[in-house]
């Protein structure tokens, strides 16, 4: 079913539009539009799915010196477009608590995000707005986020959603940047909240984590103008079962919960207890499994240069014992059987959350799974290192103060959008 789009909504995909058809692919690194789509992979029905990667000739930053120093470039770049008024909008201090309330995996009609929406910036504000993403993430990072816009964007044009946030994205900057002290770079709107704080005064190499981050993706599979089909987190699907088949049946059975597919425990946006000791530990796993299970974490933690994830990655792993994994829902990869999975990771240092949503929120497309294997929510958190510990998370609010409504088909405040 195919509605009429209202000059608001008609609006708001401006930004996404231009991003899809590579407009602002700048410096060489790929869009979800341009990116190659190099890499196919078979579910269990045997479909054939394709996935986006990077563009041929890599434009990556090899080391975490590298990408502090060109994204602190692109982030000077960006401000000098700007207006007095427009940077008083974009900039925060630090320690500012909005870092913590203005991410959700809320519509941004429901939860007010930080900083300047870039529908309301010039062609030119957007392409150096997005220079400051290209210089952040891998050409394979940048190309999953603008694989999630672009799925906001085919919501917009062929679903039966009615909601006039599609396509709207919010760029804000916490501290001063520079390559000698820390501030962190916050990013989001439908399906996607990326908190990336990048610091470096930390040591001879500097730091960036993600953690919190929300990943999410509807529909998980589209097929793009150019006739591609699109699938930003595939990787999260197929690491997964990986790992998931890679176990004994008496390690899945330890590992398993629950046919039912859960919903996240610690949603974007909201404080979390950081439940663990539920599933199966690191310590349980063979040195092969406990390598799929980084594998599969990567998909959150990999987003930057490869020095950054390689210390993400080696941080983690130094408390893999102390870390469980807990499973439910399908126990095989068949997109087109079941109501998909959810699984949890839960460590002293990471904690990670995918759930297949059961609801479609009312952005249902003729032929496209809309609802559970095609309708994700993730979360991405560090418990010891969470805004690189400049904030504690404080719960988003809505338009009511404690929690927006959401539209119909939308399911309950803390867990829908």
């Amino acid at each position: 079913m195919t509605t009429t789009r209202t000059t608001r909504q008609r609006k708001s995909l401006s930004f996404a539009s231009m991003i899809l058809a590579g407009a602002l692919a700048l410096g060489g690194c790929a869009s979800a539009a341009d990116a190659t789509t190099t890499s196919a992979v078979s579910s269990s029905s045997g479909a054939s799915i394709s996935t986006i990667s990077a563009a041929d000739e890599s434009t990556d930053s090899s080391t975490t010196a590298e990408t502090i120093a060109e994204t602190t470039a692109a982030v000077e770049a960006f401000l000098e477009t700007l207006s007095d008024e427009q940077r008083e909008t974009v900039l925060y201090d630090y320690d500012d608590e909005t870092k913590t309330t203005s991410w959700s995996n809320f519509p941004v009609t429901f939860v007010q995000r930080a900083g300047l929406n870039l529908n309301d910036l010039t062609e030119e504000q957007q392409a150096a707005a997005m220079k400051v993403l290209e210089a952040l993430l891998s050409d394979e990072g940048y190309a999953t986020v603008t694989g999630i816009i672009g799925g906001d964007e085919f919501l917009a044009e062929n679903s039966s959603s009615t909601e006039d946030s599609l396509g709207q994205y919010y760029i804000a900057f916490f501290g001063e940047a520079s390559t000698d002290s820390a501030y962190e770079i916050q990013f989001g709107g439908h399906h996607l909240g990326i908190n990336a704080t990048l610091d470096g005064s930390a040591d001879s190499a500097g730091e960036i984590t993600f953690a919190p981050t929300h990943l999410g993706s509807q529909p998980a599979v589209y097929t793009n103008e150019d006739g591609e089909e699109v699938q930003p987190l595939a990787g999260m699907y197929e690491d997964a079962f990986a790992f998931y088949d890679s176990l004994t049946e008496e390690q899945q059975a330890t590992l398993y919960q629950s046919e039912d597919v859960s919903d996240l425990v610690c949603a974007a946006g909201s404080t979390c207890d950081y439940p663990t000791g539920t599933g199966i530990s690191g310590a349980d796993l063979t040195d092969e499994q406990r390598e799929l299970l980084l594998q599969v974490i990567a998909n959150w933690v990999g987003l930057s240069d490869e020095e950054t994830t390689d210390a993400a990655l080696a941080e983690i792993e130094a408390t893999l014992d102390e870390t469980y994994v807990s499973w439910s829902g399908a126990t095989t990869y068949d997109m087109t059987s079941g109501g998909g999975i959810y699984y949890q990771i839960s460590g002293p240092d990471v904690y990670i959350e995918l759930a297949s949503q059961q609801g479609s929120a009312g952005a249902d497309v003729d032929g496209v799974t809309t609802a559970g294997w095609g309708h994700i929510h993730t979360i991405y958190r560090d418990p010891s290192n969470d805004y690189a510990g400049s904030a504690s998370q404080q719960a988003s609010t809505g338009m009511s103060g404690g929690g927006a409504t959401p539209p119909n088909g939308a399911g309950t405040p803390a867990t829908e959008s």
